[in-house]
C-alpha cells in the first residue's frame, strides 16, 4: 500500500485541539476523507473518520445521541449510562467509519499525514498562503478552514 496523496485543511481556531482535517489517497485509487489531526497531551496525532453512536428511544424508537437526556422526538426521559464503556471506563460515543487494521498501516498513515501537516503549517506562514482544497466543489465541509 502506498499513500499517494495527502491534503490538509488547517483550522483557524488556535486554542482548539482540532488542528486540521485531511484526506488521504491510497494507491491513486481510494480516498479516505475527514481524518482529523488533533493536539493531544503527547503531541499531534491522526484520528480516523468517525460517526456519533446513537440508540433508540424505548417509547417512540427515534434515534438519539448517547449523551442526550431526553428523546429529541417525543421528549421522553432517556436512561443514563446508555453508552458502552472502554477499558478506562470512558463512555464510547463515536465509532470509526474506516481505520487501519495493523500497527504498520496506522504508523504509515500517521507518519505521512503528520509530515504533510508540518509542511502545510510551514506554508501557512508564508505571504499569500492559500489553503488546499480537500473537498470536491459542492461537497459540504465539516468546519470553516483557515482563510
Amino acid at each position: 500500500m502506498e499513500i499517494t496523496e495527502v491534503k490538509i485543511k488547517l483550522m483557524d481556531r488556535k486554542n482548539d485541539k482540532l488542528k486540521a482535517f485531511c484526506s488521504i489517497t491510497i494507491d491513486n485509487t481510494f480516498v479516505v476523507r475527514d481524518l482529523k489531526i488533533i493536539e493531544g497531551s503527547k503531541g499531534v496525532f491522526v484520528a480516523m473518520p468517525s460517526r456519533k453512536i446513537t440508540d433508540r428511544c424505548l417509547k417512540c424508537s427515534s434515534k438519539n445521541e448517547l449523551l442526550a437526556n431526553y428523546c429529541s422526538e417525543c421528549g421522553a426521559k432517556l436512561n443514563d449510562n446508555r453508552a458502552e464503556k472502554d477499558e478506562k471506563g470512558r463512555a464510547k460515543l463515536h465509532a470509526d467509519i474506516a481505520h487501519p487494521i495493523t500497527t504498520e498501516c496506522r504508523e504509515l498513515i500517521q507518519q505521512k499525514v503528520i509530515q504533510t501537516y508540518q509542511q502545510e503549517l510551514d506554508k501557512s506562514k508564508q505571504p499569500g498562503y492559500k489553503p488546499a482544497e480537500i473537498y470536491e466543489s459542492g461537497e459540504e465541509q465539516p468546519e470553516q478552514p483557515v482563510m
